[in-house]
């Protein structure tokens, strides 16, 4: 099971809310219901701390108006690779 993202460090859900257009598809795409649409209907991160940092949000926005940063931590509790 994913952890949530909150236990990842630094690891942020921005929304650029110049560039949304309110589509939803975000918060439809959501299943942990991170992101809502606020009164303005535009996408607003309402729970960051349910984030498993899928990125769905991220690749699915057509306004690129989401970005998911994921710190160098993920990296680091990846197995490493060992040389051939």
């Amino acid at each position: 099971m994913a952890k949530p993202a909150a236990y990842i460090d630094d690891n942020k859900i921005i929304v650029k809310s110049q560039w949304c257009k309110g589509c939803g598809i975000c918060s439809a795409l959501c299943s942990n219901k991170v992101l809502v649409l606020d009164n303005r209907g535009k996408a607003v991160v309402a729970n960051p701390a349910a984030c498993t940092a899928c990125g769905k949000c991220e690749s699915h926005c057509p306004d690129l108006a989401i970005t998911v940063n994921r710190s160098a931590a993920r990296a680091k509790n990846m197995a490493p690779v060992l040389p051939a």
